[in-house]
């Protein structure tokens, strides 16, 4: 009998969201049926062909208001003393939290209609990508229904606000927790007793192998660096862009490639213009997963001075491409990339540091820059390849459906 499992997601596809993507489809090449459902993206814009076929493939809770009601009153008529007790754990966890009250009788609601979509479906259990909303929906789902559920948290949003997010009750009442770095699960170790810290398990974020699956290429001669993610505050973009004014200050003229867009764009423009960087800072907006891959096989190396982060997926994608890394020692990082052999590592806001590895990579000679960049790309497929990650997933999930069946 094929297991099925069902995949809840607050927004799904979206072009930052890919590493999920590639969960799901590693865990169907190894026999599972995954039920895609998402609170939102049905009308998103996206540039990635395999992003508008998984749009297909999705559920979308908030697509539907009238299916919305219609589930939530047929639960309070069907099964009162269910829908009662869920209420009062959503007002519970609704007390105190990061959103007022009423977004908690909501996420009820979007629980009552997953439930009737599970029941549908067949599907027994529930994983839902982030310890945030997402995580307390199918906590209540499991309240409604008895679905058991599980969830992946990757930071640093749940790390920043875990009481008000009730990280701890969430991992109480779960079958399993996966976190994505040996940090992240010492970050959720301090939220829960030790006696419900087996349950949490770490799985990376993977790579395909087609992502990686392209002739060995040497990091170019040219002087261009490239930064990839959503323009904003924890990404570090505002103080790589002043990094990149003090080091061609120095006489080190180069080219940084700023391949994403967010909130932060008119602030960074205003920055580049105000610098007169504005012939060697381009910023390209939101790409696709092929042009993030060509942006990044025409650099030197990725940089990502991030101030807050779990483990990005980015890092391990310019690995596999065999480009070192110029990113920061925060959380999961420093497990991923080793100073000084697949890239440099420095403190999160030093600016002055930055600049110093930036010149580093663009003084080091391309002999070694190639032994930085196999070694590199060798420790990424060590750790982080998506059949081997969901593997462990899946294991999880047939735990679960045997205890369901006992």
């Amino acid at each position: 009998m094929t297991l099925q499992v069902a995949y809840l997601i607050n927004q799904y596809p979206k072009v930052s969201h890919s590493f999920i993507r590639r969960e799901i489809l590693a865990l169907e090449r190894q026999g599972l049926q995954v039920q895609r459902i998402s609170l939102r993206g049905w009308d998103g814009e996206l540039v990635d062909a395999q992003d508008q076929t998984e749009r297909q493939q999705t559920q979308y809770v908030l697509q539907r208001p009238l299916q919305l009601l219609g589930a939530t009153l047929a639960m309070l008529l069907l099964h009162p003393i269910r829908f009662f007790r869920a209420l009062a754990l959503a007002t519970r966890l609704g007390w105190r939290a990061d959103r007022p009250l009423p977004y908690h009788w909501v996420y009820l609601a979007e629980a009552c209609l997953v439930s009737r979509w599970l029941q549908a479906s067949g599907a027994q259990h529930i994983h839902a990508h982030f310890g945030t909303n997402p995580a307390e929906v199918v906590m209540l789902v499991n309240a409604l229904a008895g679905n058991s559920y599980s969830f992946t948290v990757h930071g640093p949003e749940e790390f920043d606000r875990p009481q008000f997010l009730r990280l701890g009750d969430k991992i109480r009442a779960s079958a399993f927790v996966v976190a994505i770095s040996s940090f992240g699960r010492s970050q959720l170790y301090r939220w829960v007793e030790q006696s419900h810290w087996p349950k949490v398990k770490v799985v990376h974020c993977g790579l395909e192998p087609a992502f990686h699956a392209v002739a060995a290429s040497a990091p170019p001669e040219v002087p261009r660096l490239v930064c990839v993610g959503r323009l904003c505050e924890q990404k570090g973009q505002v103080l790589l862009i002043q990094a990149v004014h003090q080091v061609i200050g120095q006489g080190f003229p180069f080219e940084l490639v700023l391949a994403g867009d967010g909130e932060m764009r008119p602030d960074v423009e205003t920055l580049i213009d105000q610098l007169d960087l504005r012939s060697h800072v381009r910023i390209t907006g939101w790409i696709s997963s092929d042009q993030v891959r060509s942006e990044l096989l025409a650099a030197r190396a990725l940089v990502l001075p991030s101030f807050a982060e779990g483990l990005p997926v980015v890092l391990m994608e310019a690995m596999a491409l065999r480009r070192p890394v110029i990113t920061t020692f925060v959380a999961g990082i420093p497990e991923l990339v080793r100073d000084g052999v697949d890239g440099w590592l420095f403190p999160a806001g030093d600016v002055d540091r930055l600049a110093l590895a930036l010149r580093e990579c663009l003084q080091t000679p391309i002999e070694r820059l190639t032994e930085m960049a196999d070694s590199a790309h060798q420790r990424v497929l060590e750790r982080h390849d998506i059949d081997t990650e969901a593997s462990k997933l899946k294991t999880l999930f047939e735990a679960c459906a045997r205890e369901a069946r006992s």
